[in-house]
């Protein structure tokens, strides 16, 4: 199946479909647009970004917070203010076959007991994009030496027959193993047994990352960028 297939076609607003589908449970707002429930998501998606007006999910709001929309930005609205603009690649994986298939470290799933863990990892690498209840959304498994989590790697946005791999992330002390290629392929290969097809964002510019996602199967599919916009106060 080719990856520019009109089957992909969710994958180019990936927010608004996994809140109307397999995320629901966590979609706070309208018929037109929504957020994931604080805690889990900053994000927020719409059916039709060129119609919708963003101050209708004003009531689901804190002001000065900070939400990213992820595609098609909507259209200007009185107190939003655009922030950052992140160019990001989406990737998908198609087939098992280049997947690591005999891990030299054990795969260990994540549990509620391990949040605080996964939370200090993951905001050492990259803060500010997971959150307390961010592990909700999905199955997360990690890696640890010396009874501490060193690598991690789960899914998050989730949507009828996709999901993706996201939190990949290895202490800064523990990079060169192969740890988050290991973590990549047990996920992605957990998702391919759910019938589904895995997929992931990385910044464009992060050429490194983009050559180990090639080497494991994925396959770039298109720029897509997350908005990060501003609430400001009234």
């Amino acid at each position: 199946m080719p990856i520019h297939s009109d089957s992909y076609k969710f994958l180019d607003n990936p927010v608004w479909h996994a809140l109307q589908t397999v995320h629901k449970n966590f979609s706070l707002g309208t018929d037109e647009i929504c957020r994931y429930r604080p805690g889990t998501l900053q994000i927020l998606g719409c059916e039709n970004p060129g119609k919708v007006d963003l101050n209708d999910l004003r009531q689901w709001i804190m002001e000065g917070e900070k939400l990213f929309m992820v595609g098609d930005l909507a259209a200007p609205a009185p107190g939003w203010t655009i922030s950052r603009k992140l160019d990001c690649m989406q990737m998908v994986c198609e087939s098992e076959e280049n997947l690591i298939q005999e891990y030299t470290e054990e795969i260990l799933p994540l549990m509620e007991d391990d949040r605080s863990e996964m939370l200090e990892l993951i905001n050492l690498v990259q803060p500010g994009y997971f959150h307390e209840d961010t592990p909700l959304l999905g199955s997360y498994f990690g890696i640890r030496k010396d009874n501490k989590l060193v690598a991690m790697a789960g899914e998050r946005l989730r949507m009828t027959g996709f999901s993706e791999i996201s939190a990949v992330v290895t202490h800064p002390s523990h990079t060169g193993k192969k740890y988050a290629q290991m973590l990549v392929s047990h996920v992605a290969k957990k998702i391919m047994n759910e019938h589904a097809v895995p997929f992931l964002h990385f910044v464009s510019t992060n050429a490194r990352a983009g050559k180990v996602y090639e080497l494991l199967g994925f396959e770039e599919r298109k720029i897509i960028t997350f908005w990060e916009l501003i609430v400001e106060k009234r």
